[in-house]
């Protein structure tokens, strides 16, 4: 006896019709087959009594439909692949990845991101450092990351900062919380004021040309490349350019932050406007919207910012540096402090 021959259609036929009156030792002898290839053959052709299922095994089903391999499951309630996929069908569980609850983790990050980001830097940056809810889900034998959008909702009014919105099309991902539509104004408007897609060969060109003039500080190329500053500082060392912006020219312009400023400064961050906005607001340059945050807050992260702030004044829930936060910032006090009075004799 051989269990390798292809099976025929007669020798099919002959198992559906004796299937309720032999026993599979009696139908593998007449086929000349070995028992257990009968057995699986006749379960194959769904030859089998009828189990009904019970309330117990369909709740079972329920609450483990994605979250257990179907395989699990049909060994857990001794059922076969096949029942378990057209009881969960006919209880109307759909498909384990085609619930409206919840999209994959990469599905979720092609919606989000320009695609240049590597599976490790999500992983370090958006899950372990950010915290990013994130679960898996088994069907069959493959295990999927998928995200709860109205856990994501969530993480996200927290993390808005980190995230540009402006990238999300509306709706994409369902119903948007009613403080979505703004954020994603904002973000475009942030773009506007400054692009964070790669530099083309043109920008280089001209980033070039107008460090050639020796006249444009960082301020003024900021505006005419529309880059952050630090965009600048970074391409002029990937580039390996020896020229460099002038330097600022500060005298005239007010070193004092008044208590509006301040309260700008806070409303901004609160809001989920970008630093380029603060700036144009209190009529400063991005680099120094964010030394006066780090000098007060010692990180530059905005929505670790808006934790700490909530709704009180700025410097509201501010921590207390380091030893070396603290040198380093003392430091900086004395140098201020020092370029102060050198500016008092001259005047």
């Amino acid at each position: 006896m051989s269990d390798y021959r292809r099976w025929t259609s007669e020798e099919e036929q002959y198992i559906r019709d004796h299937w309720k009156t032999q026993s599979d030792a009696e139908m593998a002898t007449a086929l000349k087959r070995m028992e257990g290839a009968v057995r699986a053959k006749r379960r194959e052709l769904r030859c089998s009594p009828q189990k009904t299922w019970t309330p117990e095994e369909e709740r079972y089903l329920e609450d483990h439909w994605g979250t257990v391999s179907i395989p699990g499951i049909a060994k857990t309630l001794e059922r076969t692949v096949s029942a378990i996929k057209v009881r969960a069908e006919r209880l109307g569980l759909g498909g384990v990845l085609d619930s409206g609850d919840y999209v994959t983790f990469n599905q979720l990050m092609l919606t989000l991101t320009d695609n240049s980001q590597s599976y490790s830097y999500q992983m370090e940056s958006w899950v372990r450092r950010r915290g990013f809810p994130i679960h898996t889900k088994r069907v069959d034998k493959c295990v999927w990351r998928v995200v709860y959008l109205d856990e994501f909702w969530k993480w996200a009014e927290q993390h808005r900062s980190f995230i540009d919105f402006s990238k999300l099309e509306p709706l994409a991902l369902g119903k948007e919380p009613d403080w979505v539509p703004e954020q994603r104004k904002k973000d475009f408007q942030a773009f506007a004021l400054q692009r964070k897609d790669p530099w083309t060969p043109d920008e280089d060109s001209r980033l070039k040309m107008l460090l050639k003039q020796h006249k444009y500080g960082y301020v003024e190329l900021s505006e005419i490349l529309r880059r952050s500053e630090g965009a600048i500082v970074r391409r002029c060392n990937d580039l390996g350019l020896k020229e460099r912006p002038v330097r600022a020219d500060n005298h005239g312009k007010a070193s004092v932050w008044t208590d509006a400023d301040y309260q700008a400064l806070a409303d901004g961050i609160r809001h989920g406007d970008s630093y380029p906005v603060i700036g144009k607001a209190v009529g400063r340059s991005e680099k120094a919207v964010r030394g006066k945050v780090y000098f007060t807050y010692l990180t530059e992260d905005a929505d670790k910012i808006r934790t700490m702030l909530k709704d009180g004044p700025w410097g509201f829930g501010a921590p207390e540096p380091t030893v070396r936060q603290g040198f380093n910032l003392s430091r900086t006090r004395t140098e201020v402090r020092k370029n102060l009075s050198v500016l008092d004799a001259l005047l």
